[in-house]
């Protein structure tokens, strides 16, 4: 048997070897992530704006290169060495963190491992679009989704440990004004183990993920961003998530919202480990719903459960509410972001699909920007309602402009939400 071609639980290798990559990633990053608006805010001491700007910023400026990214791994039919260069870019960029001691040095690791995303994203998301059967495209996205999620349940876990053992009252809401030193030595520590999962997902991708592109006609690279363009269903999506996208802001501020509520830094970091565990758990049941019951389906109705939680967060002033909002916050995420992968793999050829993955990426990351920047300064002037409010106005839309762009009577020849 070929070993490129061999399957692992069903998955194709490229498949199954991505998610384990995702997985390794996302220990090194979710054992940082947590923590960060903590570091700044309570360490750092800066503001909600300044962190709704660094986010903004890395975020949006680095997603330039999504596009860039997707165009180049279609023009070079190479997505690999992309993919590497990306991952490792961000792994190794993590000392620039532990060493910041002011908010510019954490604003220059975000935008340095942004830009490592930037690069990987959509060669990434092309490759396991390429390497799977549309039929289980739903499966294939919610399989990565699931494993990346499980990396974000073992970095924090971490984490924790790492408190722990250095004696952090982290159980305590007063922690950074009574242990502040002790903390951030912890912290710092933190950052720097971060780098060793990284490394490993980069050992990974150099042994065992293979090309596997589609040949295509030699001057079609001259029209790949028009042929990105050429389905019309594609742009619609995109105005879609532009919107939806919009009030989806940075988790940063869920993050702030549960310590509003009055949970301490143990709180956080256990309710974070949860939520991943709840996003993990749901992505592959949902990858393989959305291949039954039709990814449009599962798209929309992941848009009006976020309205409702946004709309919970905007009024909730227990920890115990907030834990229910953000536990239920998981499973949208395990929804809606492997589904939307996977519809957009249905939208575009092969030969473009670099290009198209990064045309959606991007237009997600540069919305991030105002958006981050809209919820902190919201936050700062009328408090945290009015910022998870504007989520909920934006996911209304977002659901009425994604039926009427593609809800099809039953009796038309594209029946329903089936795709």
């Amino acid at each position: 048997m070929d070993n490129n071609n061999k399957k692992f639980l069903g998955l194709e290798r490229n498949v199954f070897t991505l998610g384990w990559v995702s997985f390794f990633m996302d220990v090194s990053s979710e054992m940082i992530y947590p923590l960060m608006p903590l570091f700044l805010t309570n360490i750092l001491g800066v503001n909600k704006t300044i962190v709704g700007l660094i986010e903004g910023i890395a975020e949006s400026t680095a997603s330039l290169l999504k596009v860039v990214s997707g165009y180049i791994s279609d023009r070079m039919q190479k997505r690999k060495p992309l993919i590497l260069y990306g991952y490792g870019l961000s792994a190794f960029t993590r000392p620039i963190l532990a060493l910041a001691a002011t908010w510019m040095g954490v604003l220059i690791y975000r935008f340095i491992d942004r830009i490592g995303k930037g690069i990987r994203t959509a060669p990434r998301d092309a490759i396991i679009a390429e390497s799977t059967k549309s039929d289980r495209l739903g499966r294939a996205f919610g399989f990565h989704r699931m494993m990346d999620t499980l990396g974000a349940i073992v970095g924090p876990a971490i984490a924790i440990a790492v408190l722990y053992l250095f004696g952090v009252n982290y159980n305590s809401e007063d922690v950074f004004m009574r242990d502040s030193s002790i903390t951030e030595y912890a912290f710092r520590t933190i950052f720097w183990l971060s780098i060793l999962p990284g490394a490993a997902a980069v050992i990974l991708i150099i042994l065992f993920v293979r090309e596997k592109i589609q040949p295509s006609h030699p001057d079609s690279h001259k029209h790949l961003l028009s042929l990105s363009f050429t389905n019309h269903d594609f742009k619609k999506f995109l105005i879609v998530v532009a919107i939806f996208t919009l009030g989806n802001f940075s988790n940063a501020f869920i993050i702030l919202k549960i310590q509003d509520a009055g949970g301490g830094l143990f709180n956080i970091t256990v309710l974070y480990l949860l939520f991943n565990a709840v996003y993990s758990v749901s992505s592959l049941p949902a990858g393989i719903a959305a291949d039954y019951f039709g990814k449009k389906r599962m798209i929309l109705g992941s848009y009006i459960l976020f309205g409702l939680i946004y709309t919970g967060f905007a009024f909730a002033v227990s920890q115990a509410t907030v834990w229910i909002l953000f536990l239920l916050y998981g499973i949208f995420m395990g929804v809606s972001e492997g589904q939307q992968r996977a519809f957009v793999a249905t939208l575009l050829p092969n030969n473009v699909k670099g290009t198209g993955y990064g045309v959606y990426h991007t237009v997600i990351g540069l919305i991030t920007l105002p958006s981050s920047f809209i919820a902190g300064l919201l936050w700062d002037i009328k408090g945290p309602q009015a910022t998870f409010l504007f989520g909920t106005v934006t996911a209304i839309v977002a659901s009425v402009l994604f039926l009427a762009f593609f809800w099809r009577r039953r009796n038309s020849q594209s029946s329903s939400l089936s795709l």
